[in-house]
């Protein structure tokens, strides 16, 4: 199963597959008639398929799921159905259990920027090596990056300009809320997950504390908990926990939150490429949100395929991301939106590498400076041009 968010190109990917080297029938749960069919009688529905099947949008008859189960069960040949969906249906328990064993779950982003400039490089990968990408003459401060920033990674937004852009994200968005979301619940009031999702986007890369959250909305706080699990199912929203290393018991536990793509977050904060790169108030939590994203991506296809979080000590001390493989090695990324460095930007990374020893790989601040620099044993600078150099 591929799942992601609407229109971020589940049906490129998986169309010609199915139209090619794993031929499949295909049908879409967005057309009516289909959804009616399978509503109706989900076995004979099935059943009308004697060759492998794409199913796109399951999520819109989540009753499928559990007849694909018996189905499966029955005959546990591979290969045999090949589903997309806009909403993250491992939400109900019951489905979950259903899938257990039985499927291959594959998260699809909007682009990352070393899709873009048609790349292969993993740059997880890269640190994890302690290989770190040598950057050299890249652009100096925030025009570097504000206008990646500012178009995100939406295969069709990307390729339109300001305007338009701005108005494909709000169309986007309508379009969101009436399907995907509704698709997995019976929500009567969208216009509370707009106000939700744009407070939200004021605070993206911040500690998500759901009273503060509550307070400026006006509404229970229960409420609002379960209004962000909804954003996260339909891929908006992204959440990060927090590390607990054995070695510090001072930490803060609270998880932070994103918006999964800096195109829409711009479009949320009403700021265009010049105020992302003049704006102090959302410069910095539109340059982590972008790389925090870029690295969670990378994260979803590199071969260490390690685990992420964000540190927060007690006294003030942070890292912006804290990467955990398997066997326990740590990669540490910090976020600058200035092209000069000092000292004390590298003193919790350094606190860490201190305190991890060797299992502290590499820790780097990515900012808006010209090459690569090494800041220290295991430490560097590297431009954000780095995420896809």
């Amino acid at each position: 199963m591929v799942m992601g968010a609407r229109r971020v190109g589940k049906s490129t990917l998986c169309q010609p597959i199915a139209a090619g080297e794993h031929p499949a029938a295909s049908v879409s749960m967005d057309d009516q008639a289909a959804r009616e069919t399978a509503q109706s009688d989900l076995v004979g529905f099935l059943a009308g398929f004697d060759s492998p099947v794409f199913i796109e949008e399951v999520q819109r008859v989540p009753e499928l799921i559990l007849a694909i189960k018996q189905v499966v069960d029955r005959d546990q040949q591979p290969g045999r159905f090949l589903l997309s969906g806009s909403a993250n249906i491992l939400t109900s328990r019951k489905v979950q259990e259903a899938l257990t064993g039985r499927i291959e779950l594959l998260r699809l982003w909007p682009f990352a920027q070393v899709e873009l400039e048609g790349g292969g490089r993993n740059f997880v990968d890269a640190l994890f090596d302690a290989s770190v990408p040598r950057v050299t003459n890249a652009p100096i401060g925030r025009a570097a990056f504000a206008g990646r920033v500012a178009a995100g990674g939406y295969p069709e937004a990307h390729e339109r300009d300001a305007r338009r852009r701005d108005r494909w994200f709000s169309s986007y968005l309508t379009t969101t809320f009436e399907r995907a979301l509704r698709a997995i619940a019976d929500l009567q009031k969208g216009h509370e997950m707009r106000r939700l999702l744009s407070v939200l986007a004021t605070r993206s890369g911040n500690l998500l504390r759901y009273a503060s959250v509550a307070d400026a909305l006006e509404i229970d706080q229960k409420t609002v908990k379960s209004y962000i699990e909804l954003l996260q199912a339909i891929f908006l929203v992204q959440t990060i926990p927090a590390w607990r290393p054995s070695f510090l018991a001072r930490v803060v536990h609270a998880p932070k939150v994103y918006i999964t793509d800096s195109g829409l977050l711009a479009h949320l904060l009403g700021a265009d490429e010049q105020r992302l790169a003049e704006d102090d108030r959302v410069t910095g939590l539109a340059l982590e949100t972008f790389v925090a994203m870029e690295v969670m991506k990378h994260a979803g296809w590199s071969e260490v395929d390690p685990r992420v979080y964000h540190f927060r000590d007690s006294w003030g001390g942070e890292v912006d991301l804290v990467l955990e493989d398997r066997s326990g090695r740590v990669v540490a990324i910090e976020v600058k939106a200035r092209a000069s460095l000092s000292r004390k930007d590298t003193t919790v990374l350094t606190k860490l590498r201190d305190s991890l020893g060797e299992q502290f790989i590499s820790g780097v601040i990515v900012n808006a400076g010209e090459q690569t620099l090494p800041l220290g044993d295991r430490l560097w600078a590297i431009p954000v041009s780095g995420l896809w150099a």
